[in-house]
């Protein structure tokens, strides 16, 4: 069995092929990345295969031999949009015969009403039409989303949110980990919801302080107040206003999806708040 990590040189690419390492052996992983130089450099050990998603041709031949795909979703907002990408890389696995593919996806992408769930959605209809057998694994919110909060608070004693509502925020590794099982699985589900345990940014606050054992100020403000504290940090206002967008998931209450699928497919607990709060700090 052949299996391959496409986008492996993002960081969830790598934590990916981290614990993929550990299910099966390291000669029948190949990663399928845009840049030799820094995959070569990350995956010293792995097969490297060049391919970008915007190249159908080069993603055929990267998955020549191919059984198995983790597909990783693009970042939108490229010269080709999302859905064409994610198209390219669907067509690429039918040419080359790969027999299952496991597709990160956005929680509850056929009901979200985030924007972010768009391209998703539409990556899941094109699987399905494909006919490729496929697990769809529609992760929630990576804690790792809320370092600006997490170190604001834990250097200043207070820090700030705008958005009200809650969500399953969990380690990446741990969704990375999870989606790395789901791939050798023999029996994986046709769709996964991912998530933690739910909570909303007073929560996280709390968790926080056991974290650093101190005590720190958790402050609401409105999403224009949170854009001008960003700004008062030195941030673009552009980046300002896009950093604060982050925040309109949890808003809009997307992200507010139980499930204990994560916590199943890892086979334990996630971690606990604090202590996932005490890796990322550590970092």
């Amino acid at each position: 069995m052949k299996y391959a990590i496409t986008a492996a040189t993002g960081h969830f690419g790598q934590l990916a092929y981290h614990y993929l390492q550990a299910l099966v052996d390291n000669q029948d992983i190949v990663v399928i990345a845009r840049n030799q130089a820094k995959a070569t450099e990350q995956f010293p050990d792995a097969e490297v295969r060049i391919a970008d998603y915007d190249d159908v041709d080069a993603l055929t031949r990267a998955f020549a031999g191919i059984d198995r795909v983790l597909f990783i979703s693009s970042q939108p907002g490229g010269p080709v949009p999302r859905d064409k990408q994610h198209q390219n890389v669907i067509d690429a696995m039918v040419a080359a015969h790969v027999s299952f593919v496991a597709y990160t996806s956005f929680i509850q992408a056929d009901q979200s009403v985030s924007a972010l769930a768009a391209d998703h959605l539409a990556t899941e209809k094109a699987l399905a039409s494909a006919g490729i057998p496929a697990a769809i694994m529609r992760n929630n919110w990576y804690l790792e989303n809320e370092t600006g909060f997490i170190t604001t608070g834990a250097t200043q004693k207070i820090t700030a949110y705008w958005a009200s509502g809650r969500a399953g925020w969990a380690l990446e590794r741990e969704y990375a980990e999870a989606a790395a099982k789901v791939l050798v699985s023999d029996t994986p589900k046709p769709v996964y919801e991912f998530s933690g345990r739910l909570a909303d940014y007073e929560a996280l606050g709390q968790a926080l302080s056991e974290a650093t054992d101190q005590a720190i100020q958790v402050k609401q403000v409105t999403q224009d107040e949170y854009v001008s504290i960003l700004e008062s940090h030195d941030l673009p206002h552009e980046l300002a206003v896009l950093f604060a967008s982050f925040q309109s998931p949890i808003a809009e209450g997307s992200l507010a999806v139980a499930s204990d699928d994560l916590a199943a497919v890892l086979g334990r607990e996630l971690t606990p708040l604090p202590l996932a709060l005490k890796e990322i700090l550590a970092r």
